[in-house]
């Protein structure tokens, strides 16, 4: 008679572990669609609230954190560039929409920007964002300015032209004539 109590027994606790894991199994796959929906750490969600905060308008800001495969970076640095230059953030999202890296283009800008406080700051966000290398650009013509009489423009120009052609494309032959 023990033995059939025992049997009972251990098929009851079987039934009761299985229903249970079965239950928890459910109700630990319904915890992450929850957390997606309901988290602040959405990159998205965070694009556009910065976006809209720096003065962005719906449509935009929306457009453009959906089409960005880092929108956390992308409007860190719209609101970088803004924050911290004379730069709109309408001409800075068009810019850092294009960059490959946008915290690069954020530093280049901000690190140009400083050093001529403020001046030719369109021509600073093109050039930034036309260089392959955003942040050496920016350490070439903060360092050839400090050293050297160089307009803003001058600067720009010297390390933009440099900078494509040592990159071999368009570049010119620097064989003397014999």
């Amino acid at each position: 008679m023990s033995n059939f109590g025992n049997k009972q027994t251990n098929y009851f606790f079987r039934g009761f572990t299985a229903s249970l894991i079965t239950i928890g199994g459910l109700l630990a796959s319904s915890l992450p669609t929850m957390a997606v929906t309901d988290s602040y750490e959405n990159d998205y969600r965070v694009c556009a609230a910065q976006l809209l905060s720096v003065g962005i308008t719906a449509k935009p800001a929306s457009q453009s954190c959906a089409a960005a495969l880092q929108p956390r970076e992308l409007s860190s640095c719209v609101a970088k560039i803004h924050k911290l230059t004379q730069i709109t953030p309408v001409e800075a999202l068009s810019s850092c929409r294009q960059a490959r890296i946008p915290q690069d283009l954020a530093t280049c800008v901000v690190s140009i920007s400083k050093s001529y406080q403020g001046s030719e700051n369109s021509a600073t966000l093109t050039s930034c964002g036309r260089s392959l290398l955003p942040v050496t650009f920016a350490d070439c013509v903060v360092g050839l300015r400090r050293e050297i009489d160089l307009s803003p423009t001058q600067a720009l120009n010297t390390c933009i032209d440099a900078s494509e052609g040592s990159s071999g494309f368009g570049a010119t032959s620097t064989k003397p004539k014999p």
